[in-house]
């Protein structure tokens, strides 16, 4: 490797530090400087592939330290599996860090010179996030513009979505390096602290509004079951059985629904006619929906079943958005066809129909989410009518006690603001909660602990102008951007002159 390649290696430091801004740190305000401090990289390349190098090595580090979990499901059985986990982060790792280059490397070919150049990287690094979440079905955790989770700029979320405030939060930082000379850079500076001021304020006073309650009360049962023993046949009726005792203990306010996480039951969903009678019969009156596999037509879903009080499954919603590899074999039928993996097709679920709203009765329509559903904005944009509220149930069993759950904790919230709706999350080992719908935490259970939460719905808000027009006025805000940057570049490729930046 060369002295300079040597060098920029530094340039995993910037990447490291925005990994800050996630859960469980959340240190918005090293994430905000190491953003900079990446911006601030593309000024120091000299050619599209220093910048690529540079790009790929902030992503490096930027992936490495909000992704380093993925490491967990290996030592679930680690006598097994544990050597794969390596190779995985460092391919997950690699991978993802792609899209960091080719934005660093995009973003110098648009540009003239250094200034234009950290503009066109602000604007590129936001599209790479649109094709995180895009590209193989998409992966869109840790956006840029989370690390405001927790802040009241977050809530600026609700006008423009996570991809929006990723925008706003790179422009403001790329502007005082755009220009030349002191008094124009004080000047951009104050800009772009006045910028993120005023979309501070505003956040507080969104937050600073009441939160009505519905008169739907809840409960959300956390079983603890850890991922090495939950599949075990015998220690499926302990599991059972601690789902009933906690769904069974006296509530101070009678519930109306009962919320267990997804595959709460081990056992499939066609085979346990018998347990229905006493799974609502602790439930006490109220509608229990529980996360459960089932199989129909010889295939299988992963699944949530509404029980009524008298014992009857009323609805079935299946898991649409797999995880892949991890529910199901990418390219099954072309692995099967020439015999690289014959019974790939036979591997993981299928694929529910889509996205749909469960009528809950008096407790209005509810958008069910299963698992990482949760981290797609698109799932929520894609439902056929608006719900009065979010559910999700997971199981996030598999991470441990890492940052994974907290991280997915932190997307849901996301959703919430996003689209002004309150969510219960249930989850296996946590962390469960209830979220208002501008992305508080009511009420929480903590990680790896077996209990419930009971609580009040809170009331939806107005649609958001997120969720009436998605992503669209950050899509037609970087289409003029970078219309005017390439218009800048054919002028000055016609009419160079002195000092061009």
């Amino acid at each position: 490797m060369r002295r300079g390649r040597i060098a920029d290696l530094i340039y995993l430091l910037p990447g490291l530090m925005a990994a800050t801004g996630q859960a469980p740190l959340n240190y918005w305000w090293l994430a905000f400087l190491a953003w900079g401090l990446a911006l601030f990289g593309m000024t120091q390349a000299r050619t599209w592939r220093q910048a690529t190098w540079i790009g790929w090595l902030v992503g490096a580090g930027y992936i490495a330290g909000t992704h380093f979990w993925i490491v967990s499901p290996f030592y679930i059985d680690a006598d097994t599996y544990a050597w794969m986990a390596p190779f995985a982060l460092l391919g997950m790792v690699a991978g993802l860090a792609l899209f960091f280059a080719g934005a660093y490397a995009a973003a110098f070919l648009l540009g003239r010179g250094p200034g234009s150049r950290v503009v066109a990287l602000a604007l590129c690094l936001i599209v790479a996030d649109f094709l995180r979440a895009w590209v193989f079905t998409g992966f869109p955790w840790a956006q840029i513009g989370s690390l405001w989770l927790g802040q009241p700029l977050m809530q600026l979320a609700a006008l423009v979505g996570v991809p929006g405030v990723g925008l706003l939060t790179l422009l403001a930082l790329a502007a005082p390096m755009a220009v030349t000379g002191r008094r124009a850079r004080i000047v951009a500076a104050s800009l772009s602290v006045a910028v993120l001021g005023a979309g501070s304020l505003y956040g507080l006073s969104r937050l600073s509004a009441p939160v009505a309650e519905t008169e739907t009360r809840i409960r959300i049962v956390q079983p603890n079951a850890p991922q090495d023993q939950k599949w075990l046949p015998e220690m499926a009726p302990v599991f059972f059985q601690r789902l009933l005792d906690l769904t069974a203990e006296p509530a101070e306010t009678p519930l109306d629904i009962v919320i267990w996480p997804e595959t709460a039951l081990t056992w499939r969903l066609n085979i346990i006619d018998e347990l229905l009678p006493v799974m609502a019969d602790v439930a006490d009156g109220a509608e229990l929906i529980f996360g459960v596999q089932r199989v129909e037509a010889g295939e299988f879903f992963n699944s949530l079943a509404v029980l009524q009080p008298d014992a009857e499954v009323s609805q079935i919603y299946d898991k649409y958005h797999l995880v892949p590899f991890g529910e199901y074999i990418p390219l099954a039928p072309l692995l099967a066809a020439t015999g690289i993996m014959p019974d790939a097709e036979r591997r993981g679920y299928t694929p529910g129909p889509g996205a749909r709203v469960l009528d809950m009765g008096d407790a209005g329509l509810m958008l069910p989410l299963i698992c990482y559903e949760a981290i797609f904005a698109r799932n929520l944009a894609a439902a056929p009518e608006r719900p009065d509220w979010i559910m999700q149930v997971t199981n996030d069993a598999w991470f441990g006690d890492s940052a994974m759950p907290y991280q997915h904790l932190d997307q849901t919230r996301l959703r919430a603001i996003e689209q002004g709706l309150p969510v219960a999350r249930a989850a296996n080992t946590g962390v469960s909660a209830m979220i208002d719908p501008y992305g508080r935490i009511l009420d929480s259970y903590p990680l790896n602990e077996a209990g419930f939460i009971d609580g009040t719905l809170p009331a939806p808000l107005d649609a958001t102008i997120y969720a009436r027009t998605g992503n669209w006025p950050t899509v037609v805000l970087l289409v003029i951007l970078f219309g005017g940057l390439l218009a800048r570049r054919v002028k000055e490729d016609i009419e160079p002159g002195p000092g061009t930046p």
